[in-house]
């Protein structure tokens, strides 16, 4: 027998997210980090392009079969001091 919190627990879990968001920042060795903001997934890349793969497969691996959220946005933060 499916009780109601069964039902909502499977609610919750069939539901995919538009896009998945990563804040994006420079890696001091080099390259990049990547980090989503709503999930628990983090990946690097070499290069501007690899850090685009790696997060594609990241994402792929981290969802179910048909769950896969359509869009993934990378948002590069730079972090930089001026001395006056």
């Amino acid at each position: 027998m499916t009780t109601t919190k069964d039902r909502q627990f499977d609610k919750k879990r069939k539901q995919v997210p538009d896009e998945v968001i990563f804040e994006v920042t420079e890696a001091v060795e080099g390259g990049y980090n990547a980090r989503a903001l709503e999930h628990s997934i983090f990946t690097q890349g070499d290069d501007w392009q690899d850090l685009k793969e790696m997060t594609r497969d990241a994402v792929l691996c981290h969802f179910e079969d048909g769950a896969v959220p359509k869009i993934i946005r990378l948002h590069l933060v730079r972090d930089e001091s001026i001395a006056v």
